[in-house]
């Protein structure tokens, strides 16, 4: 186990790169079953996302397309309970499988505001993918068919994840220490 700082924080190695990898190779599986005739639309939300979405496309074998999206709702370790729209989908949905990849899911809300506005645009189905999901966080009910691993309530960083736009470069991820 490693320990890193990240400005104010230090941090403990949590979940190993390997690890991470197995389970983003077992929601490739999945989806790459699940949707085998669907030519999905991969939507990851940036930034955190990003690592997460690209290790995922390179095991998804199905035709499929991948764009983003940026959404804000954290800043420092908590979130700020306000989600603001930074780039939009320029995207036709319209009769398309779409999945959105996400980091963490935790609260559920920016999630169910996601799923609220891609709804308007008229998607055959709305699929959500996560590497991370927060299930003693969660506040909303999601349907959330595709996420490598459920974690504690606590803070990380790691393979996309931030500490005030740090971290994400670490090959790990990684916990705090209180």
């Amino acid at each position: 186990m490693s320990i890193v700082k990240v400005k104010d924080k230090t941090f403990r190695t949590f979940i190993p790169e390997a690890e991470i990898q197995q389970r983003v190779k077992a929601v490739a599986d999945k989806l790459n079953e699940d949707l085998k005739d669907k030519n999905p639309l991969f939507l990851a939300v940036l930034n955190g996302s990003f690592v997460f979405a690209a290790d995922l496309m390179r095991m998804i074998t199905i035709p499929c397309e991948i764009s983003f999206v940026k959404l804000a709702s954290y800043q420092g370790t908590v979130s700020s309970g306000k989600i603001k729209e930074v780039i939009g989908i320029n995207e036709d949905l319209k009769g398309r499988t779409v999945v959105i990849v996400e980091d963490i899911i935790d609260t559920g809300f920016t999630m169910k505001r996601m799923l609220e506005q891609l709804g308007t645009r008229d998607p055959e189905s709305l699929h959500i993918c996560t590497l991370l999901v927060k299930p003693g966080k969660l506040q909303v009910p999601l349907n959330i068919e595709y996420a490598a691993m459920e974690i504690p309530n606590d803070f990380i960083v790691g393979y996309g994840l931030d500490y005030d736009q740090q971290g994400r470069n670490l090959r790990d991820i990684y916990t705090i220490v209180e």
